[in-house]
C-alpha cells in the first residue's frame, strides 16, 4: 500500500465503499447583458469580459466594447468571500471574470502542476471521450517509485501495459507522482523534455508568471499564480476527456487490489465536476475547482483557483484551508450570481 505522503494531500487506498483517509469535497437578463451572452455562446468560446480585481486570465479573448463595466458591476455586487491569505481567482463561462484577489506573485503549486501534465499529454496524444487511449507499459522506475513515505504514489507493475486513460486517472484522482513521471517519459522520452513542453505550452497560453520544473509538483521551484492557473483550467476543460477524468470519483489500481478516492473533497457537491488539489508545506493548500450553474436557462461553467493557503504548515492543514476557501467561493457564486446579473 502506498504510504501517506508528506508533500500532497491525497487519500489512502481503501476498498470501496469504505472511505479512505489519506492526504491526497431566472430570471431574465437585461438586454445589454443578454446580447453579450448571446454573442459569447454563439461563438462557442469563452467570452472573457474582464472585471474587478484583475484580468479574466491568460489566453482570454478581448472583451466586447461596453460590456466590461456591466460585468465589473456584477462582480462588485457579489461580495464574494475571498480568502484572507494567498491568492484566488474566479470566472464564469460566457460572462467573464468575477475577480482576482491577492498579490499575483508566483508561488509553489504542488500537485496542481498535474493539470498541465495532463493537458500536454492529451494535447499531444488526443483521445475520444470514453475511449481507453494508447497503451503504455510501466517501466521499472515507475514500479519502484510506487510506494513512498514522502510523496503521493499509485501502484503500477513493471512490464504491465496500462491504458492511457487509466494512467491519467491514477495521476489525477489519487495524485500519483510516479504515474506523472511515467507519462512524461512515455510522452516525451524524458521528464526533462516533457517539462520543456509544459513551459512551451504555458507560454502559448499566456501564463507569463508560471515556471514548471517538474511534472508532479514535488518541486517547490514549480511556481504559478491563481490567474495563470485559471487560464490553464479554462483551456483544459474544453477537452471532454479531461473533463471526464477530473470528474472521476474513484479509480482502481489493477493488480494491486486497491481503490483510490478523488482528493477533491468538493467533487459532487454544489455542482462541482472537478478539478485538482495540491498541498505541501512550502505550497500550502491549493485547489482548482470547476462547477456548473444554471443561469437564465443556460448551464455555465464556473472556474475558481485558490493558492497558498496556510503555507508553511502541514499539508493536511493547508489542504483543509484550500477546500474551505474553495467551498465558500463556489457556494457564494452559485447562490448570488443569477440574481446579481438580473439586477444589473
Amino acid at each position: 500500500m502506498p504510504h501517506t505522503p508528506a508533500t500532497d494531500r491525497a487519500p489512502a487506498p481503501a476498498p470501496v465503499p469504505a472511505p479512505a483517509s489519506r492526504s491526497g469535497f431566472r430570471r431574465s437578463l437585461l438586454v445589454p447583458l443578454a446580447a453579450a451572452l448571446a454573442l459569447a455562446t454563439g461563438m462557442g468560446t469563452w467570452y472573457a469580459l474582464g472585471g474587478a480585481g484583475g484580468p479574466a486570465g491568460p489566453g482570454a479573448p478581448a472583451p466586447a466594447a461596453g460590456s466590461g463595466d456591466t460585468v465589473a458591476a456584477v462582480a462588485k455586487s457579489l461580495h464574494l468571500p475571498w480568502p484572507a491569505e494567498g491568492q484566488a481567482s474566479v470566472e464564469v463561462e460566457g460572462i467573464g471574470s468575477l475577480g482576482t484577489r491577492g498579490e499575483q506573485r508566483p508561488v509553489p503549486i504542488a500537485s496542481v502542476t498535474k493539470v498541465m501534465t495532463a493537458y500536454v499529454i492529451l494535447k499531444e496524444h488526443p483521445m475520444r471521450a470514453g475511449a481507453p487511449g494508447a497503451a503504455v507499459t510501466a517501466d521499472e522506475q515507475a514500479a519502484n517509485e510506487s510506494y513512498s513515505s514522502v510523496e503521493t504514489t499509485a501502484p503500477v507493475l513493471a512490464g504491465r501495459t496500462y491504458t492511457q486513460r487509466l494512467l491519467l486517472e491514477l495521476m489525477m484522482v489519487p495524485s500519483g507522482n510516479n504515474v506523472a513521471r511515467l507519462l512524461a517519459r512515455w510522452g516525451a522520452g524524458s521528464e526533462k523534455a516533457f517539462v520543456a513542453k509544459m513551459n512551451e505550452t504555458a507560454a502559448a497560453l499566456g501564463m507569463e508568471r508560471t515556471t514548471y520544473t517538474g511534472v508532479s509538483g514535488m518541486e517547490a521551484s514549480t511556481r504559478s499564480t491563481a490567474a495563470d492557473q485559471l487560464g490553464l483550467a479554462r483551456a483544459a476543460m474544453k477537452d471532454p476527456v479531461f473533463r471526464e477524468i477530473v470528474a472521476t470519483r474513484t479509480v482502481e489500481a489493477p493488480g494491486a487490489g486497491v481503490t483510490f478516492r478523488n482528493t477533491n473533497k468538493l467533487l459532487g457537491r454544489d455542482g462541482v465536476i472537478g478539478l485538482k488539489t495540491g498541498s505541501s508545506t512550502p505550497a500550502g493548500g491549493n485547489l482548482v475547482w470547476a462547477s456548473t450553474q444554471d443561469i437564465a436557462g443556460t448551464t455555465r461553467l464556473i472556474l475558481g483557483v485558490v493558492l497558498h493557503q496556510r503555507a508553511g504548515t502541514s499539508p493536511a492543514e493547508g489542504s483543509a484551508a484550500a477546500h474551505e476557501a474553495g467551498h465558500a467561493l463556489v457556494t457564494a457564486v452559485r447562490a448570488t450570481l443569477p440574481d446579481a446579473l438580473a439586477r444589473t
